[in-house]
């Protein structure tokens, strides 16, 4: 094993699906932002059933990263690629990892050459219990020359609330996108200024970032599965994970970014990204 998995990094499963190919090149300006290296794993089964079934595995792994090395460096971007084998399961293997790892990125088909299923158990495991931030990155889809594609995240009043909200702020000022912040606007009384407020709040934190409440009595998932709107990623806490299938869904085309409490996924903190999309 190289020397760059040793340390903080930007992580992503490799498997040789197009999932994990297009997880490693959403991740280049991940690892870009932090000046971390971008550290591509590959994991093969612990025990082999005979030496050929070992060298197919071997075969496989070092193709797959072979494939998105080249896809990564194709972007052109200056980001140090590290390459990895490792053996185990692969939900294990990655949560181990993410102890020392800045994000960890897998496609939302899962992480594994026999886990096809639109929602592969790797991700749901990375989601639960990884150390990190997670991010589970599906296909993009770049919609019409005037779709406006959004980052959602909710406020709940929970202690989760600000390292969600900054986490979907500093990822919106990295991809240049602007923000939905859905809060719960009560019923009766002024509490629904509360929202307003906090929208306030975090635009002077982010004056380079668009961002604009949305009264919705509801999760992300309800609100990704009842609006039209293009969502390019949901961000949610660590306490939210298991919206994970909801959001990503058979017909969803949101990622999704699960931030630990603490832990804001941070994409760089200056200032100068430029404005997001307007709206």
């Amino acid at each position: 094993m190289s020397d760059a998995a040793q340390f903080s990094s930007v992580l992503v499963g490799i498997d040789g699906s197009d999932a994990a190919i297009g997880a490693a090149t959403w991740a280049v300006e991940e690892a870009v932002s932090r000046s971390v290296p971008l550290v591509l794993i590959g994991v093969m089964p612990s025990i082999h059933p005979s030496a050929e079934e070992y060298q197919r595995e071997l075969h496989h792994a070092d193709v797959s990263l072979r494939a998105a090395r080249a896809a990564v460096e194709a972007t052109g971007r200056p980001v140090k690629v590290d390459t990895d084998i490792a053996t185990g399961q692969p939900a294990a293997v990655l949560i181990a990892r993410s102890r020392d790892a800045e994000l960890v990125c897998v496609g939302s088909v899962g992480i594994g050459r026999y886990e096809r299923s639109i929602l592969g158990s790797t991700a749901t495991d990375l989601a639960e219990q990884a150390h990190c931030p997670v991010a589970v990155i599906r296909p993009s889809h770049s919609g019409g020359p005037s779709d406006i594609h959004w980052i959602v995240a909710a406020t709940n009043g929970t202690p989760e609330d600000e390292a969600v909200i900054e986490g979907a702020m500093r990822e919106a000022r990295l991809r240049r996108l602007p923000v939905l912040l859905l809060g719960r606007q009560p019923r009766h009384g002024n509490g629904g200024d509360e929202l307003d407020r906090t929208v306030a709040l975090w635009r002077k934190r982010f004056d380079d970032v668009h961002i604009y409440p949305v009264a919705f009595h509801g999760d992300v998932a309800h609100f990704v599965r009842e609006h039209d709107e293009p969502i390019e990623m949901a961000v949610v806490g660590a306490a939210d994970a298991g919206e994970l299938a909801g959001i990503l869904g058979r017909h969803g085309r949101s990622s999704v970014l699960v931030i630990r409490n603490g832990q804001d996924g941070s994409a760089g903190s200056g200032q100068g990204a430029g404005s997001g999309q307007g709206a």
